[in-house]
């Protein structure tokens, strides 16, 4: 490893994709990737074993996803630099990450050099956004439905991606490492808060905001 070089925990549950990136950000000689996870529980604890400069998080991952995973390291570090490399460009995962204390964002669409800049960028302290996002975040209109699932809180917010995806409250509860009990209660909280009756009308909200694909 290159003297200085900014130090990477990159996540992401699919192999091929990691090892690409692994490659892409490795092409620099001021860049390495020390660390590589494929879950958001492996991510949390090999950043606990070995910390870095920049911990790169996909978020649709088997188990612990992304932002939970994000919320869970800043928990237990509030100066951990996370950026998020997900295919959802929808706003509501961008301002969900930002609130959780995320400070980088970027597409899997985005051009590779925009990587490497990201991560340069992020290691001196600065925050990155794709520009597409930021812009869309900047002059965003926002409906009294955007307003209704921005009131979930993080916790709520995993429940509610998890019940919108077809997944039970047992399924959520070994996912999110809760109690059933505690699930139905985020369930109930969340349909109160969205204003729905059943299942469909999550999920139909879930897909309007790019939480899940149609």
């Amino acid at each position: 490893m290159a003297i200085n070089a900014i130090t990477v925990l990159l996540c992401d549950d699919h192999p091929m994709v990691r090892n690409g990136f692994k490659q892409l950000l490795q092409s620099v000689p001021d860049i390495e990737v020390v660390s590589e996870a494929e879950t958001g529980e492996q991510a949390y604890q090999n950043y606990r074993k070995q910390k870095v400069d920049v911990i790169i998080l996909d978020i649709s991952m088997p188990g612990m996803g992304g932002l939970a995973a994000a919320r869970h390291i800043l928990e237990y570090d509030a100066k951990a630099k996370i950026m998020m490399l997900t295919m959802h460009d929808s706003q509501t995962y961008v301002v969900r990450a930002l609130k959780i204390g995320v400070k980088g964002y970027l597409t899997k669409m985005a051009e590779p050099d925009e990587l490497i800049k990201s991560v340069r960028l992020m290691d001196r302290g600065r925050p990155y956004i794709e520009a597409s996002l930021a812009h869309d975040l900047a002059f965003a209109n926002v409906s009294a439905e955007s307003d209704l699932i921005d009131i979930l809180s993080a916790r709520e917010f995993e429940v509610f991606s998890a019940l919108a995806d077809g997944q039970s409250v047992k399924e959520i509860s070994c996912l999110l490492h809760l109690s059933p009990k505690t699930v139905g209660v985020h369930r109930t909280n969340i349909m109160k808060k969205l204003h729905t009756d059943n299942l469909s009308d999550i999920t139909r909200l879930a897909i309007r905001h790019g939480v899940i694909a149609a």
